[in-house]
């Protein structure tokens, strides 16, 4: 039997929304807050916030890694970003905030992981899945680059065995008539699907399918039009999973109404292929609104020792 560990943050105007929350389920469908719906970890470093988490359990050395965006509204809005979201995608995060952990629950403090030069502009919602072609771990995550004066964002990559070395950062998808952002990719029988958020030509999610990790990716119609009913502007922050039954669920981040509204919405899929969902509200359960995060599969041990654990204790590993 399996569990759920997702790892996200909370929409809130103080900066304990912008770090690091977990939340539990048994089913995938079932959510509840660990800590008391309190952060389990701090940015303590870069912009002191943290958002749009991934998590990955490293087939090599058995660790458990979550990676971030290095960005806090509710610092930096106010004053280095000065209210603009045109300044935060040139000159916002430049690193990832990354954390490290061999049992869930002790972590390593914050650390900031450069990955390539200064060309890129803001480097958004990291995203990381293993690659069984090449043995190796592919991050992935969307921004604007100088070459553009910093105009469209798109979807580039690096490669890494180890999260501490990195590749040099190549293009993974670029779409010609919008920007794109937020990428998560899965994989299901050795097809590579990816979903990400298009600002316009579609102005919302949309997925694609590739026989390789790094593509070429094709767009999947039947995706568009089972979310052809949805004002898909309002919706990013992709993120799936395969629960027990074999079923897909994917969640996409609600940001259309203010506060604690906002948060994930539910779709259920018999499987990735065939790209069609079908919104499922009545059979998910979440205590508040959980903002961009990734779903972890874990044992019930796994989530014994995550529920039970004492996380007023900040001890480092």
């Amino acid at each position: 039997m399996q569990a759920y560990l997702f790892v996200h943050f909370r929409e809130k105007t103080t900066p304990d929304g912008e770090q690091v929350h977990f939340g539990l389920s048994r089913d995938g469908f079932n959510w509840e807050a660990v800590n008391g719906g309190a952060p389990v970890l701090w940015a303590y470093y870069g912009d002191k916030g943290a958002r749009d988490f991934t998590i990955t359990r490293c087939k090599n050395d058995g660790k458990f890694y979550i990676f971030a965006t290095d960005l806090s509204l509710a610092y930096g809005m106010r004053n280095q970003y000065k209210h603009s979201w045109r300044e935060i995608s040139v000159n916002g995060s430049k690193c990832f905030s990354v954390w490290e952990s061999e049992d869930l629950v002790k972590w390593t403090e914050q650390r900031l992981v450069k990955i390539g030069c200064d060309e890129f502009g803001c480097m958004w919602a990291p995203d990381i899945i293993y690659d069984r072609e090449s043995d190796d771990y592919v991050i992935h995550w969307s921004s604007s680059h100088r070459s553009d004066n910093y105009n469209r964002k798109a979807i580039y990559y690096s490669r890494t065995k180890d999260f501490k070395d990195f590749s040099e950062p190549r293009l993974l998808y670029m779409k010609e008539d919008s920007s794109v952002i937020d990428s998560a990719i899965y994989e299901e029988n050795g097809k590579y699907y990816m979903f990400l958020k298009s600002d316009n030509n579609p102005a919302g999610v949309i997925m694609l399918k590739a026989d390789h990790v790094t593509g070429p990716y094709t767009r999947i119609d039947a995706f568009d039009e089972s979310m052809s009913g949805l004002q898909g502007r309002v919706y990013e922050g992709p993120t799936a999973v395969r629960v027990e039954d074999g079923k897909w669920c994917l969640f996409l981040d609600y940001f259309g109404a203010p506060g604690a509204a906002q948060g994930y919405v539910p779709f259920i899929s018999d499987n990735l292929e065939e790209g069609r969902f079908s919104r499922a509200d009545e059979l998910f359960h979440f205590p508040y609104g959980f903002k961009h995060g990734t779903v972890l599969t874990i044992t019930m041990q796994e989530y014994e020792r995550i529920k039970t654990h004492n996380w007023e204790d900040k001890g480092w590993v």
